[in-house]
């Protein structure tokens, strides 16, 4: 487990990378809006990673829950998407109870490598070859969404396929920088496999985080 010097077991600070109010822009809520929580530290390290810098947790300010509820609150909003880097490197189960005393609903964003904090309205599993899922995020997935960006990355998801719960939704996304050369073959191994969806990153059509 990657190391953070200020670590609170507690979990009422927490290493905040950024928060705003957008729109969910992948998977089956594409299109809602949404407050995202972006939370630094991961280990995983992935080549395509589109947020590296949220890798080192110990150079984002650690950020008292109350303060990030407050924002969010303020913001309007009635859903939390907790993302990051990896958010479960974290205790999230104080920032779950808060959130859900204001009657917000939270979704989570995760590859799965660590044991599950907080209580979770709708988890979105993306997991890396890197760093394989944890059997008890798989069961409890309500969302499984596999990064293409080459052909063997269709084996890693029916990998995952398999370990997921059978009411999981499955979807396969087209990594960002080989959108163009990775689309057809999904498109294709869908209409093949129809248990599959195409999620695609809208926000970044949009042009909005």
């Amino acid at each position: 487990m990657q190391e953070n010097k200020n670590y609170d077991p507690d979990g009422k600070y927490l290493p905040l990378v950024e928060e705003f109010y957008s729109i969910q822009g992948e998977g089956f809520h594409t299109g809602k809006p949404a407050y995202f929580i972006r939370l630094g530290g991961c280990d995983i390290g992935c080549k395509w990673c589109d947020s590296p810098f949220t890798w080192n947790p110990d150079i984002h300010p650690l950020v008292h829950v109350n303060d990030i509820i407050k924002n969010v609150l303020d913001s309007g909003t009635d859903s939390v998407v907790v993302t990051g880097g990896e958010p479960l490197m974290w205790n999230l189960n104080y920032l779950c109870n808060e959130l859900k005393k204001n009657g917000i609903t939270i979704f989570l964003e995760t590859s799965g490598a660590y044991r599950l904090s907080g209580a979770w309205d709708w988890i979105c599993l993306s997991p890396k070859p890197a760093r394989k899922p944890l059997w008890e995020v798989c069961q409890k997935a309500d969302e499984l969404k596999i990064v293409v960006g080459e052909i063997s990355d269709l084996k890693w998801a029916e990998e995952c396929r398999k370990i997921v719960n059978k009411n999981c939704l499955l979807y396969l996304q087209p990594e960002w920088r080989t959108f163009k050369s990775i689309m057809p073959a999904i498109v294709d191994y869908v209409k093949k496999n129809h248990i599959w969806r195409i999620s695609l990153q809208t926000h970044k059509f949009m042009n909005i985080p």
